[in-house]
């Protein structure tokens, strides 16, 4: 939940924020509402993806910049693809 925190925090100053959740702490995204938040299908610990996976945690990380450039209204949370 740190993160969350946090990231209102940046915001807050005016510096845009996104989030990479996995899908077990969606529900602490709905109840903290950061403005940006990527939930994925991963493992704990590994919300881009397992390691020496380069291209799968690419695309996350594509997806979340994405969501930065992409998110007209605040708090938005979208689910990256399984």
């Amino acid at each position: 939940m740190t993160v969350g925190h946090v990231a209102r925090a940046i915001e807050a100053i005016g510096i845009p924020t996104v989030n990479i959740y996995i899908e077990a702490f969606r529900p602490d995204a709905e109840l903290l509402k950061p403005a940006r938040t990527l939930v994925t299908p991963n493992l704990m610990g590994r919300p881009l993806g397992l390691p020496h996976r380069r291209e799968r945690q690419m695309s996350v990380i594509r997806a979340a910049l994405r969501l930065l450039e992409t998110a007209d209204h605040a708090p938005i949370i979208e689910t990256f693809p399984s």
